[in-house]
């Protein structure tokens, strides 16, 4: 019997031959040219309707003057952007061959988001996909590990430079990460009717929460305001299909019949047969109990861009139309299983003028789920509208890009001087 996948000096080399190297994206985007219809499916598919993202008549009075995407459809997985670099040389497609990690394990930790201008309905997007910084460290769960930094750059059809997500992958010796039984003491009952009344009282005030056209004043914001609460849940398999008409099928790629057909041709081994012997998509754990029970879960669950979207949410509610969400991050610790409830929340920590003359606050956020668990901590910065300094002033691509390639060179070098400070999160799990 071999030895088990290990982290190796060679392998960390290998990985960090490929940073700042272009990769074409292997997804087509689901909307080549997102209108406000596309603003409003995506919106819809986590329970905001903002009438900012598509109503053109109530969004022309804002400080936009006009619609404009909601945060998450600018990046979010293959949603939007045609490749810049389409076609690799064979050097290149050489050095990006293979996994340099083979084997050692993948946890999807965490999503860290940048906007910097706004998405209008009808443009041409362009996107620059790259491994960006590959950290060595000491991890507490496990002997070594690696946090591995892809970049992801979003630019419109000329200009300027839209938005940036990063995926932390935290991979680790598998020998170490894993443990039998793992999530046997996670309880799954019904609700009584009194709790659900509880969570349908706060759907019904969220509306009248939501700032909406009345401006947030950079002036009357301090530290310990609180944002929200907005509830998401119980989860349901209707949840997930609504999630998934709005933002289509992500990373996997998913089609129907045909087109299913052609996929397993090319990724055999992303399928497996059902039942029926039929064979289906490994993502079918996110909607089938069955196989999510055989994957060692005890039930179905979501995805962590979907809680992302949820701190969103509750960011774009609580700062109103004129302000702009600058940056968000976010860990995903825990599973979010189909009957799980949760409450999102926020708290200033930080009121101050960001690069010498932008008004903005720093808020502290977490999902927590009715047992009590934080699957879902995160951060977000936001630009809010001043009596003293006037509307909002978009920040600055890093290093001023006004292209792609310009941003994620940038990127590169923010994630070479980060190496040294960089902690390990406290991930717990992964979400798929």
């Amino acid at each position: 019997m071999g030895d088990a996948p290990a982290i190796t000096d060679d392998g960390i080399a290998r990985l960090r031959a490929r940073i700042g190297v272009t990769t074409p994206h292997p997804m087509a985007p689901h909307y080549l040219r997102p209108n406000e219809d596309a603003f409003r499916h995506v919106a819809e598919s986590y329970g905001d309707d903002n009438p900012l993202w598509c109503d053109p008549a109530y969004a022309a009075a804002s400080r936009w003057e006009g619609p404009l995407a909601p945060p998450h459809l600018v990046g979010g997985d293959t949603m939007i952007g045609e490749n810049e670099v389409a076609r690799l040389d064979d050097e290149t497609k050489a050095l990006l061959k293979g996994d340099p990690l083979r084997g050692v394990h993948a946890f999807y930790a965490g999503s860290f988001r940048e906007w910097w201008h706004p998405l209008r309905p009808g443009t041409r997007v362009w996107r620059r996909n790259a491994l960006v910084g590959v950290h060595d460290k000491r991890s507490s769960f496990a002997a070594r590990a690696v946090h591995e930094w892809t970049g992801e750059v979003f630019a419109a059809d000329g200009g300027p430079v839209l938005a940036a997500q990063y995926r932390l992958m935290i991979r680790t010796e598998r020998s170490k990460a894993t443990a039998a039984g793992k999530y046997d003491d996670i309880e799954l009952r019904p609700y009584t009717d009194d709790e659900l009344a509880a969570i349908d009282e706060v759907y019904a005030g969220e509306r009248d929460r939501r700032r909406g056209a009345e401006p947030r004043w950079f002036e009357d914001v301090a530290v310990g305001d609180e944002l929200g609460p907005i509830v998401k849940g119980p989860l349901r398999v209707t949840d997930m299909v609504c999630w998934h008409v709005g933002v289509g099928m992500g990373l996997y790629g998913v089609k129907a019949l045909r087109l299913g057909y052609d996929q397993r041709q090319r990724v055999p081994r992303f399928f497996r047969p059902d039942d029926l012997n039929v064979p289906d998509v490994q993502q079918r754990v996110h909607w089938d109990p069955e196989w999510a029970r055989a994957a060692g879960n005890p039930a179905i669950y979501d995805y962590g861009r979907m809680r992302e979207t949820w701190l969103i949410h509750a960011c774009t509610d609580w700062m109103g139309d004129d302000a702009w969400l600058w940056k968000l991050d976010c860990e995903f610790r825990q599973f979010n299983y189909v009957g799980d409830t949760h409450w999102v929340r926020g708290t200033v920590t930080d009121v101050y003028l960001a690069e010498g003359d932008r008004p903005a606050v720093d808020v502290e956020l977490a999902a927590v789920n009715q047992r009590g668990v934080t699957t879902t901590p995160g951060h977000a910065t936001i630009l809010l509208p001043s009596r003293e300094h006037g509307p909002v002033r978009l920040p600055d691509p890093p290093g001023g890009a006004t292209t792609c390639a310009e941003a994620l060179d940038a990127l590169v070098e923010r994630f070479a001087a980060m190496e040294d400070d960089v902690q390990d999160p406290a991930v717990e799990d992964a979400d798929a």
